[in-house]
């Protein structure tokens, strides 16, 4: 499915790492993706416009890409293994397709500067997605949630099934059954994949 970015956060418990928020363009689905410093910077540069005096790895790689007479056709987040995204991005050359390995983070990197369209693995999603628990859109609803990305890749399962254990009871407290349902699911996935 196609997928925009939604927000860029870094949270101060990090230890530096930065929470890339993806956004469903046709849906509500959320996914969240960790990256580090240096991706994050490139990412956040090329979408406000900045140009950097010197370019920077993600512009020199579109620069060879432009000069061979390639075209970066799509960039798919494709697979999670042991809390790790792998990416491909295709690549078109005279006529030729062919998907070069790659860190999610660099995939979108060189995504947004070339205008290649961003997509992510139904498989992918329905891992590791969520829906927001309302669709407000505010900045900071954004921030926090990317944020809350950031500190839930970075417990344990036996923690995460824990904290959604707590977000499931508030949940039926709010009488809020269509989330309860979901948190449901998440802690079902997680317990089997301890087991």
């Amino acid at each position: 499915m196609q997928v925009e970015i939604l927000g860029l956060s870094s949270s101060p418990s990090s230890g530096g790492a930065y929470a890339l928020l993806l956004k469903e363009t046709f849906g509500v689905r959320r996914l969240p993706i960790i990256i580090g410093g240096f991706e994050a910077q490139s990412i956040a540069l090329e979408l406000e416009g900045i140009k950097p005096p010197r370019p920077l790895t993600h512009d020199l790689t579109k620069s060879i890409i432009d000069h061979l007479g390639a075209t970066v056709v799509e960039v798919l987040i494709s697979d999670l293994r042991e809390n790790t995204y792998y990416a491909t991005i295709k690549l078109d050359v005279s006529s030729l397709t062919t998907d070069i390995d790659a860190r999610p983070s660099d995939a979108i990197a060189i995504a947004v500067r070339t205008g290649a369209t961003i997509y992510v693995s139904e498989k992918v999603m329905s891992e590791d997605g969520f829906k927001p628990s309302s669709e407000t859109g505010s900045e900071t609803k954004t921030t926090d949630e990317a944020n809350e990305a950031i500190e839930r890749k970075n417990q344990t399962n036996e923690t995460r099934v824990a904290a959604l254990q707590n977000k499931l009871r508030e949940a039926i407290e709010k009488e809020d059954y269509e989330y309860a349902a979901v948190l449901r699911d998440k802690i079902n996935r997680l317990i089997k994949k301890t087991n």
